[in-house]
């Protein structure tokens, strides 16, 4: 595909190599400098593996005092350096340039203090998602976001993109449940940003840092917010005649002011593509599927799914299905939390991620489905409904490069209608270079003059993470 642009590579960076791969071992010794082509090609891209560029060298720091010697070298030499998790990112924001340094965060990956009192932890940008709750759990305590990747997904990179999950309809999503940063700026300095406090002094860095994709500074260290386990949670499946019905459900259970820990849809193909890999019982025979969670007391629970349900039969529902034990509720998030690479099985495919208003859940569904079809595709809508936060998974066949390009053009036209209907063109995926020649169809020049200028105030020469959320020609220094 080549529907994406990267700007030409720094050769003079390139002729350095050598001299740049040596100055990185003398500050960071052993292997953790990768420079070997062989071991190269393994970031040469993320989950948006359309697109792939081998950087120059990978470095692997250990504390948030090599990560400041790091960016002091690299912006001395001019060298472009790009933030690295896990590589999860499905819009290419951890994809490299030629010319630029992979720092990767994966031996940062520790929780270095837990308040229970204050319901705070403090953990290394490299730790997974799911590993604060492991060691929390422990004392029936949780972090909320669970992004699907959360298994692998490092806090880090939850920052970057402010990922969300299937359960941000009750919890939010990551900048709700962070309190502080530790960032380390180009030029090396260490920045402590809020903190345990639930709303420190001053300007919200915190804020402006969540969801800045990698190019204000490097996180490498988090303070987030952990909560108690809830008393008992509880799913239920519900199947739909049609998406338009499921879609005005969910419009109808959030205007009726009831916020269920979360609501989940898929489409008919998502349906039997989960159901294939997951074995959750989910209804072969519906349109639409939503999964609609509560919580609380075994009362409280009661009397919320009572409500739901009175909602859904109002909307043509063929199937309910409510989870009566631990076995039940693991294989139904199974088949939701397995979506992605469920589909991965069938089909190469791409994830698009955008937000609508949730009352035009029916028109922007039927919308999706006449937009793929008219560039002779497949979908399959898998997505956090309670939010309107969409995911459809638009099929193809990424060895044809006409479909592959059918596929990409079919996922901006998603895009530009999320925006048209009063979205947005991302809810947790973030913008990395997927979205990027999109900012213009959702933003004013003058509000991309604005957001450059604060990306201007952090890195003048625009090194951190290059070419990524803001269009190229639009560039603008502090």
């Amino acid at each position: 595909m080549t529907m994406i642009a990267f700007p030409p590579v720094d050769m003079s960076v390139i002729d350095r190599r050598a001299e740049i791969a040596d100055g990185l071992r003398r500050l960071i010794p052993g292997e953790a400098v990768i420079t070997d082509l062989r071991e190269l090609v393994a970031y040469e891209t993320d989950a948006f593996t359309a697109y792939r560029r081998v950087p120059l060298a990978v470095v692997l720091p250990s504390t948030t005092a090599e990560v400041a010697e790091v960016m002091k070298f690299c912006a001395r030499n001019r060298v472009p350096v790009v933030a690295r998790g896990a590589g999860t990112s499905l819009c290419g924001g951890a994809t490299p340039q030629e010319d630029a340094v992979v720092l990767g965060l994966a031996k940062m990956n520790k929780v270095l203090a837990v308040d229970y009192a204050d319901r705070t932890a403090t953990v290394q940008a490299g730790i997974t998602n799911l590993a604060i709750s492991a060691v929390v759990g422990e004392r029936n305590f949780f972090y909320a976001p669970d992004p699907s990747s959360q298994l692998a997904c490092t806090i880090g990179g939850n920052i970057a993109m402010n990922s969300g999950g299937a359960h941000c309809l009750k919890y939010g999503v990551t900048t709700n449940n962070l309190l502080g940063v530790t960032l380390v700026t180009l030029d090396g300095d260490v920045l402590e940003l809020g903190g345990a406090a639930l709303d420190p002094g001053g300007l919200d860095l915190v804020g402006l840092v969540c969801g800045s994709e990698g190019q204000l500074g490097i996180v490498t260290e988090a303070v987030v917010r952990i909560l108690p386990l809830a008393e008992g949670a509880r799913p239920v499946l519900f199947g739909f005649a049609s998406s338009g019905a499921a879609g005005e459900c969910v419009a109808d259970i959030i205007a009726a002011g009831i916020v269920p820990v979360a609501m989940e849809f898929m489409d008919k193909p998502a349906i039997a593509i989960c159901e294939a890999f997951a074995k959750a019982g989910y209804p072969l025979d519906a349109e639409a599927l939503l999964i609609v969670e509560v919580e609380g007391s075994d009362e409280e629970m009661a009397a919320t799914l009572a409500r739901i349900v009175e909602i859904a039969r109002r909307h043509d529902v063929r199937t309910i299905k409510e989870s009566r034990s631990a076995m039940e509720t693991a294989a139904i998030w199974k088949g939701r939390k397995s979506a992605f690479g469920a589909t991965g099985r069938i089909a190469d495919y791409i994830c698009m991620d955008g937000t609508i208003p949730t009352g035009q859940l029916p028109h922007v569904l039927a919308r999706i489905d006449a937009i793929v079809k008219g560039y002779g595709l497949r979908v399959a809508n898998v997505f956090h409904a309670g939010d309107g936060n969409l995911h459809p998974l638009i099929l193809y066949n990424v060895n044809d490069e006409a479909e592959a390009e059918k596929a990409e053009r079919a996922g901006m036209d998603i895009l530009k209608l999320c925006v048209d209907v009063g979205g947005c063109l991302t809810g947790e995926h973030g913008v990395g270079i997927e979205k990027r020649d999109l900012m213009r169809h959702q933003f004013s020049d003058a509000d991309l003059e604005q957001q450059m200028r604060v990306r201007g105030v952090f890195d003048p020469g625009w090194l951190l993470n290059p070419a990524k959320v803001f269009p190229l020609d639009g560039r603008v220094t502090a």
